[in-house]
């Protein structure tokens, strides 16, 4: 994968384990999953708040390590904000 993409597993509601990523491209994050190793990668177009918290604690991991800068972080709370108001971020 790119240097401004992120991924994890977790799991659904179903039960269901499955892979995420998002890629960051311009001041937007893309989100991708697939069931399988071998399926197609499909785009979320509305990702639930557990991958936006997801992707926000790996930023902030990575800050430490100089890959994204504080601003990043900055930019994915404010998206978080605007498409969950009642998020406690």
């Amino acid at each position: 994968m790119a240097k401004a993409e992120i991924s994890w597993k977790r799991t659904t509601d179903e039960g269901e384990k499955i892979q995420v990523y998002a890629r960051h491209i311009g001041r937007e994050w893309l989100f991708y999953h697939r069931s399988k190793r071998f399926d197609q990668w499909q785009q979320v177009a509305e990702p639930p708040l557990e991958d936006w918290m997801l992707l926000l604690d790996a930023v902030q991991r990575y800050i430490t390590r100089r890959r994204y800068q504080p601003a990043d972080e900055a930019d994915i709370r404010r998206m978080i904000k605007e498409r969950f108001p009642d998020a406690d971020v």
